[in-house]
């Protein structure tokens, strides 16, 4: 993030002495992206954050990942999968590959600390309510935040409702998620008619109450998983101020542009990573054109797979499809997608859609998780054969 922000008790001035009420000196940390070239926030520890007395390899789950093969567009209904859990730990693997991995949990306990030193995470609310802890402080999020937690970020999740359903997407191989730069200044700040800004995001506003004693830590790093016990508790801050920290986003307040004929997905932008955006669709006025068709296009995925998840609303293009709420399709480059057949001519009356669905776009092809093949709807590649009284005779 390139907004500042400030909380808490920090000195005048970076990398000078600065004490605690008690006279002893605190420990200044630096978090930063790209080396010391881009943003970073600075954080002041009453204990050293560097302090560590054991070190153990943490087994994980199988996150092995397999071609789309025979190419064919996916139909995954995540509300199928095992619930229960941690929410960072007990996450399935859906979809993937070198840049981005996409998951899905429900869990139904507060997660440990958890830190992934390999980039930043994009996680989507579907429902349910938690907090977001932090060395920032604490960040409550509900249903429809995008919460993003930059690389590195020591946090943990706890649960405000029983259950809390998430979609995770995580940049690989140092990558970071940021708003989109066509909305965005020289210097950082969002442009008027930007379908957010400033006053929309949400942060930490004061460091947590002073933790001490030890601390396990779950770190995710590019050969595996660690836990680390640490002599003191990472969440001791007493201040920080910069540019880099834990932010939340509701898709509630995501502004639509509408036109008088249909506008692409990327007028629907929400933020981007290396070789992926994320686009939001919400709630708008149709189409305004007299005889606008209202649902897209036909289209092929030239350069990108396409990934919606479909979490509220009515999804009028897809309807009779077997699209419902926690589905999420993937239709990849090579295959040629649209709408359910007959929607088109429903749509041309209707005035405005309901929907509410997260757009994941990636540059290079996504693979399948082994989560996956456990709830994908094998019928779905048929869908728009059937929805033309078509007789199907190959299936998988």
């Amino acid at each position: 993030m390139v907004f500042y922000r400030s909380a808490g008790e920090i000195p005048r001035r970076r990398h000078t002495k600065f004490r605690g009420p008690n006279g002893a000196l605190l420990h200044e940390e630096m978090q930063g992206e790209e080396g010391f070239s881009w943003t970073q926030s600075f954080l002041y520890h009453r204990e050293a954050p560097t302090a560590i007395t054991a070190a153990v390899t943490v087994e994980l789950p199988d996150d092995s990942l397999v071609d789309n093969t025979p190419l064919l567009p996916r139909h995954l209904r995540t509300h199928e999968l095992k619930a229960g859990g941690d929410p960072v730990l007990d996450r399935q693997v859906l979809l993937g590959n070198g840049q981005v991995v996409v998951s899905s949990v429900c869990a139904d306990r507060d997660s440990e600390l958890y830190r992934n030193a390999v980039g930043d995470e994009l996680v989507f609310i579907e429902s349910g309510s938690a907090v977001l802890e932090s060395a920032y402080g604490s960040l409550p999020v509900t249903d429809g935040d995008y919460v993003l937690v930059p690389t590195s970020t020591t946090h943990r999740w706890v649960l405000e409702s029983p259950e809390l359903r998430l979609l995770v997407m995580a940049a690989a191989d140092g990558g970071h998620i940021r708003p989109p730069s066509r909305f965005m200044s020289p210097v950082g700040q969002f442009l008027d008619g930007s379908p957010y800004n400033e006053r929309d995001l949400r942060a930490p506003a004061e460091p947590l109450p002073d933790l001490s004693g030890t601390a396990e830590v779950y770190v995710r790093h590019r050969g595996g998983m660690t836990r680390y016990t640490y002599a003191h508790h990472p969440f001791d801050v007493v201040g920080w101020d910069g540019c880099n920290y834990p932010y939340a986003l509701s898709i509630k307040d995501y502004m639509p542009s509408t036109g008088a004929l249909h506008l692409p997905p990327p007028t629907y932008i929400t933020f981007e990573g290396p070789g992926f955006v994320v686009c939001s669709f919400v709630p708008r006025m149709f189409d305004y054109h007299p005889d606008a068709v209202k649902v897209p296009y036909n289209h092929a995925n030239v350069d990108s797979d396409e990934v919606l998840f479909y979490c509220g609303g009515d999804f009028m293009s897809r309807a009779g499809s077997g699209i419902e709420q926690g589905s999420l399709s993937l239709h990849p480059a090579g295959y040629v997608h649209g709408p359910q057949p007959g929607s088109a001519e429903k749509s041309l009356t209707a005035t405005r859609t309901e929907e509410y669905a997260v757009m994941l776009d990636t540059f290079r092809p996504l693979r399948l998780g082994a989560a996956a093949s456990s709830i994908e709807d094998e019928s779905y590649p048929w869908s728009w054969a059937r929805g033309e009284g078509i007789e199907v005779t190959t299936q998988p």
